[in-house]
């Protein structure tokens, strides 16, 4: 499964702590030819009643609602809670297991339903040998179910890495030069990363997959419909290899192990399983060309993890530990906290390379700076500092960003700041004006913006990626050549205002009863269900429990700075039908 493809059962124990971590000692070396397969380090059975949101989030939305409509790769379904469930597995007894269900039905202006759910900031995994026993439906023509995992780095993809454990319906013309009878008869398994040997003519992203021109499969002798196998990724700190158990056989897909080359896979990924309709990855590019019977269902009975020689860690909860004080964004001398470092801890992207190139300015302190030349009048200029790693900010929500830069007073730009769920927020400094202290006279002079004007109303603080972004005023591109430079970039915190959560009243109100606890109520309906997201992730949908006439709901988990959306529908006797409320947003204090 590509994100953004480039053109293209009481079985085990479940432990939930935040921060927790579960890992066994590393060694020096290790094999994953003849692995030494040690204790088991997380599990999820799937044994329960529903699906566990502490370990999965459910997706809602057909992707246009991140920015990326058909999730990147022209997919044609709408992902929805709906079309998730732990149910009994109908072809093999006394089995319960996540079943996702794919359906041709109309949700907007999506012609198919099926489900999605991932581990994001709440179970991530390294390294050890990760387990997932699966069963797939008929995919005929259009349906691509998939286990595989991303990186939790904050980088874009390909770099933050891919692992496809498995994969399912692909082309006839992948399938058929293996020599397999059917969709049903081929299953892949892949790794994509960011190489810069990759970056050719219609492959701008530089993804780079090893199933390129490579034998990465497995073709059964007995179609894999409605059958459980156990597909396997052995990963340690040098080598992988993917293998599927069938009928008590283990089967390599790759003919030899896959060494670990790129630092992206040397760190934690997080666990994704979903069951996709069309896209470029099938021959169904159109609701018509799907010829998948439907309903039809995905069940995945467990995913494990378990040691490998020496090496395994599984980590529970957001792993993201918020920065204090002062952090220093791109500075050589200024005192902080914490620091990026460029190259190391941090990117500097140039975003249009035809306009700017490096300049001559010499920094305003230490040793290094930020100096471009502008050499392209009449066309836009923009740069990014951009993590490689998720920064929780929310402790500087009531301080400032103190910038030096050194710019021509004529030209008028943006400085902006983005999240990890695609939120962005720009503000202008004008040409000749004095904009949040910044004096225009043409040398090194100081802005300083507060937090709360840069992050605007949607950036969430406790999720920044971009930390600094500066870009030419699409209003007011320069006419003539320039050079600048930006440095000493450093957020402060100042001391935080205390104030207390403010309490809402009316028929269906929120109130914040803790630090991580939101608490919805509404005084009106036999039954009220309440409908949220926190920072743009699924969508829950809660029967709110009704006593003494009122309805209420506690969310648990949050934390300073989660932004929580939410509405409820709730049942109108009097007039017999369920009323919807306008959606409002609560940000935790």
């Amino acid at each position: 499964m590509n994100e953004g493809r480039f053109n293209e059962s009481g079985r085990a124990f479940k432990t939930l702590l935040p921060g927790l971590l579960l890992a066994c000692a590393v060694q020096a070396s290790a094999s994953v030819t003849n692995p030494r397969i040690g204790g088991l380090i997380w599990s999820e059975e799937f044994n329960g009643t529903v699906l566990d949101t502490k370990i999965w989030t459910p997706y809602d939305g057909n992707g246009c609602q991140i920015g990326l409509c058909g999730y990147g790769n022209a997919e044609l379904e709408y992902y929805s809670p709906r079309n998730l469930a732990i149910s009994d597995v109908p072809f093999e007894r006394g089995t319960r297991a996540l079943a996702i269900q794919a359906r041709r039905e109309r949700q907007g202006s999506n012609e198919f339903t099926s489900g999605k759910i991932d581990s994001y900031n709440k179970v991530q995994v390294k390294y050890g040998m990760v387990e997932v026993r699966m069963s797939t439906p008929d995919l005929t023509t259009g349906l691509w179910p998939a286990a595989w995992m991303l990186g939790t780095s904050a980088q874009a993809w390909p770099r933050k890495g891919e692992i496809d454990i498995m994969e399912m319906g692909h082309k006839a013309s992948e399938w058929s030069q293996s020599g397999a009878a059917s969709a049903n008869h081929f299953v892949g398994a892949n790794i994509i990363t960011w190489n810069q040997a990759a970056c050719v003519p219609g492959n701008e992203t530089c993804a780079a997959s090893t199933a390129w021109k490579t034998k990465n499969w497995y073709v059964p002798a007995t179609s894999l419909v409605n059958r459980f196998v156990k597909y396997r990724l052995y990963w340690t700190d040098t080598e992988m290899r993917f293998t599927v158990e069938d009928n008590g056989v283990e089967h390599d897909l790759y003919d030899k192990p896959l060494p670990v080359n790129s630092d992206a896979l040397k760190a934690p990924f997080y666990l994704l399983l979903n069951l996709a309709v069309g896209g470029n990855f099938t021959d169904a590019a159109t609701p018509s060309q799907v010829t998948a019977p439907l309903p039809s269902t995905m069940y995945v009975d467990y995913v494990r993890v378990y040691q490998l020689d020496g090496l395994g860690e599984v980590k529970l909860g957001n792993q993201t530990v918020p920065e204090v004080g002062k952090f220093g964004v791109y500075t050589d001398n200024s005192a902080v906290n914490a620091k990026l470092e460029a190259g190391t801890t941090s990117d500097i992207w140039v975003w249009n390379n035809n306009s700017i190139a490096a300049g001559s300015l010499a920094p305003y302190e230490g040793s290094n700076v930020l100096a471009w030349s502008y050499t392209k009048p009449g066309d836009w200029f923009g740069a990014s500092i951009q993590s490689r790693s998720i920064r929780d900010l929310t402790n500087f929500r009531n301080g400032t960003v103190k910038f030096r830069i050194k710019i021509p007073a004529n030209v008028s730009f943006n400085i902006g700041l983005a999240d990890t769920y695609t939120n962005v927020n720009w503000l202008n400094f004008p040409a000749n004006t004095t904009t949040f202290g910044l004096v225009r006279n043409g040398d090194w002079a100081t802005a300083t913006i507060p937090v709360s004007t840069l992050a605007g109303p949607l950036v969430a603080l406790q999720s920044v990626v971009d930390l600094f972004m500066f870009s030419s005023d699409g209003n007011n591109i320069p006419t003539a050549a320039f050079q600048f430079a930006i440095d000493d970039i450093v957020w402060d915190a100042g001391t935080p205002a205390q104030s207390d959560p403010p309490a809402q009243s009316g028929p269906q109100s929120v109130i914040q009863v803790s630090p991580t606890t939101l608490q919805f109520t509404s005084t009106v309906g036999e039954w009220a269900d309440v409908h949220y997201t926190v920072n743009n992730g699924g969508q829950m949908n809660v029967r709110m429990r009704l006593q003494n006439g009122v309805n209420t709901f506690e969310a648990s988990g949050l934390k300073a700075g989660d932004v929580v959306r939410y509405s409820f529908t709730y049942w109108d006797a009097a007039a017999n039908h369920a009323v919807d409320t306008v959606p409002q947003t609560y940000t935790m204090q």
